[in-house]
C-alpha cells in the first residue's frame, strides 16, 4: 500500500488553494524538506510581529480603564492557585499569577501583559504553519495579519481566556498538521494532544479541535494519521485535562454547570428552544467586526465552493466552518457573544490569507490597512477616549471599564465611616472590584450566601462564613431591607457614569447572622 504522504505531492500552492491550478512535482514530505519559497519568512515576519507586540506593550502601561469584572476574577484566581475555578478552566489564573509574581505587582498593566505576548507567539506559530504550505511570502501575511485582526487588537488590551487558549491551538493545529504530512506520528501525535490540553485548560472552547479532526478524517483520506498516531494524541490529551477534569468531579461538576448555563436550551430543548433569527443576524454580523470584513466574507466564500479547493484548504476550512456553525446553532436557538466563534479563526486565518493573497491582493492590503488602523486606535482610546461619548443617552464609550475603583472606595469609605470591619456584596461585579482593588485594604470581602447552587465563583469560594458573628456592611441591589433583618440604611452609592451607571448599590448595616439564616435566593 503507498504511503500517505506518498501520494500528497505538489506544490504548496496548489496544495493550499484552488484544485483547479496544476500540481507540480515535489517533495513527498514538504514539511521535511521546504522549499527554498518556504525559508527567509521569520525575519520579516518577526519584525512585525515583534514590533506590533513591543508598541502594545509600551501602549498598555498608559491604558487608563479599570480592570474588567471577568479581568478581576481571573486575577482572584491567581491568589489562590487551583487546577480548575468556577465558570473556567484554570491557565488564565495560572498565567496572570506567572506573570504579576515576575512583575512584582499586581496593577492593570501586569494583569494584562501576558495578552499582546501570547498573540505575537501565536502569530509566530500560524507563520511557522504556512510557510511550507504555501511560502514565504504567505507565511509574512499570516502573521502580519494574525497579530492586526480585530479581535486580537481588543483582546491585546485585556486578558481573557481566549487570549490564552490560541497559541497552544495554534501548535496542536501545527503539531497535527506536521503529523499528517508524514503519514503520521506518534511524536507530532504526542505534542499536538499536549498542546491541545493545554489550550483547553485556557478555554473549554478548545474541545472544538477534537470534533473538527474527527470529522476531517471521517470525511478525507488525507486527514487520517493512523489508529496509532490517533491514540497516542488522544491519549496525551485526556492526560493533560485529567488534573482539571478531577478538580470538577471534586466540586460538583460547577463548570459544566456553568457551561450548561451559557447554552440553557440543552437543559430543555422543548420548553427553552426557540427560534432566535435575531440573534442569529447578530452574531454573525459581528463576525465581520471580529475577523475583519474582508476576511469574514472571504471565509464565507470559500466555505460556499468547498470543491475549488484543494486537499489542504478543504481540511483547514474543516477545523474552521464546523466551529462557525455549531456557534451560530446556539445563536440561533439561544444566544451566543460575539468572541465564541474565535476558535474558527486560527485555521481560518491559514485558509483564507493565502487565498486572498493569490487571487485578491489589493483587498488583502486593504483588510490589512483596516485592521492596522483599528490597532492604532483601539490602545489610544483607553489612553486618551475615557471621556469620550456615544449613542443617543450620550454614554461614555468606555463605560463598563470606568467607575470600579472608585465604587470601590466609595464602598470602603462608607465601611470606615460606620466603624464595621467585614463587607458583604451580592453583586458579582462589585465583589469582583471589591477583591481587586481592596487588595490592599485590611477590610474582609465575602459573598453573600445563597440558597441552593452556588451563581458565580464568590458564592462558591468566598461566601461569608455561617459563624460569622456581629454587624457588616451589606452592598446589595435590593432598594428594601434584606430580607427580614433589621438593619440600619446607611445610603445608596449611584454614580452617574461609569460601569454603575445603571446599577446604583444599597448600604446597609447588618447583622451577619441574620444574613445567614435568610440566605438571598
Amino acid at each position: 500500500m503507498p504511503s500517505t504522504a506518498r501520494t500528497r505531492s505538489s506544490s504548496s500552492a496548489s496544495r493550499w488553494g484552488s484544485s483547479s491550478m496544476p500540481a507540480t512535482s515535489g517533495s513527498s514530505m514538504p514539511n521535511a524538506a521546504p522549499s527554498a519559497d518556504a525559508r527567509g519568512w521569520l525575519r520579516p515576519a518577526g519584525a512585525i510581529v515583534v514590533a506590533v507586540t513591543l508598541a502594545r506593550v509600551a501602549l498598555l502601561a498608559f491604558n487608563r480603564t479599570d480592570l474588567f469584572v471577568d479581568e478581576a476574577q481571573y486575577w482572584l484566581w491567581g491568589q489562590n492557585l487551583a487546577l480548575g475555578y468556577y465558570s473556567k478552566p484554570p491557565l488564565i489564573g495560572w498565567t496572570i499569577r506567572a506573570v504579576t509574581e515576575l512583575g512584582g505587582s499586581d496593577s492593570p498593566f501586569w494583569v494584562r501583559l501576558a495578552a499582546p505576548l501570547f498573540h505575537g507567539a501565536t502569530a509566530l506559530i500560524l507563520g511557522a504553519i504556512a510557510a511550507p504550505r504555501a511560502g514565504h511570502r504567505a507565511a509574512i501575511w499570516v502573521s502580519a495579519t494574525w497579530i492586526t485582526l480585530p479581535m486580537v487588537s481588543l483582546g491585546s488590551l485585556l486578558i481573557s481566556t481566549d487570549t490564552v487558549m490560541v497559541p497552544f491551538l495554534a501548535l496542536a493545529l501545527l503539531a497535527w498538521l506536521k503529523g499528517l504530512d508524514v503519514g503520521g506520528s506518534h511524536r507530532w501525535a504526542a505534542l499536538a494532544g499536549v498542546a491541545l490540553g493545554l489550550a483547553f485548560l485556557g478555554k473549554y472552547a478548545a474541545i472544538y479541535y477534537l470534533l473538527c479532526a474527527a470529522l476531517a478524517a471521517a470525511l478525507t483520506w488525507h486527514a487520517r494519521p493512523g489508529w496509532g498516531p490517533a491514540i497516542t494524541g488522544l491519549g496525551l490529551f485526556l492526560l493533560t485535562i485529567s488534573p482539571n477534569v478531577a478538580w470538577n468531579l471534586g466540586n460538583g461538576l460547577s463548570t459544566l454547570a456553568h457551561t450548561l448555563d451559557n447554552a440553557d436550551w440543552v437543559r430543555d430543548p422543548g420548553t427553552r428552544a426557540q427560534l432566535n433569527l435575531s440573534g442569529l443576524a447578530g452574531f454573525l454580523a459581528a463576525q465581520f467586526a471580529v475577523f475583519g470584513p474582508v476576511l469574514f466574507a472571504g471565509l464565507l466564500v470559500l466555505a460556499a465552493r468547498p470543491r475549488q479547493l484543494a486537499a489542504e484548504g478543504r481540511l483547514l476550512l474543516l477545523f474552521s466552518l464546523p466551529i462557525l456553525v455549531i456557534v451560530s446553532a446556539q445563536a440561533l436557538l439561544s444566544a451566543a457573544y460575539a468572541n465564541w466563534a474565535a476558535t474558527a479563526y486560527v485555521a481560518g486565518t491559514l485558509l483564507v490569507v493565502p487565498w486572498l493573497l493569490e487571487r485578491h491582493v489589493n483587498w488583502l492590503r486593504a483588510s490589512l490597512a483596516l485592521h492596522l488602523a483599528i490597532a492604532l486606535l483601539l490602545p489610544l482610546l483607553t489612553i486618551l477616549g475615557t471621556g469620550l461619548r456615544a449613542g443617543p443617552e450620550g454614554q461614555l464609550l468606555l463605560e463598563r471599564y470606568l467607575g470600579r475603583r472608585e465604587m470601590t472606595a466609595e464602598i470602603l469609605q462608607a465601611a470606615a465611616a460606620a466603624g464595621l470591619d467585614t463587607v458583604v456584596a451580592d453583586d458579582r461585579d462589585v465583589l469582583a472590584d471589591l477583591f481587586y482593588n481592596r487588595r490592599d485594604d485590611t477590610v474582609a470581602v465575602f459573598a453573600r450566601p445563597v440558597n441552593g447552587r452556588a451563581p458565580n465563583h464568590y458564592v462558591l469560594k468566598h461566601s461569608m462564613p455561617r459563624d460569622l458573628a456581629g454587624p457588616v456592611l451589606l452592598v446589595t441591589r435590593q432598594d428594601d431591607q434584606p430580607n427580614e433583618c433589621t438593619g440600619e440604611t446607611l445610603g445608596r452609592i449611584a454614580p452617574a457614569t461609569g460601569a454603575y451607571a445603571e446599577r446604583s448599590q444599597k448600604l446597609f448595616r447588618v447583622e451577619a447572622q441574620c444574613l445567614v439564616g435568610r440566605s438571598s435566593p
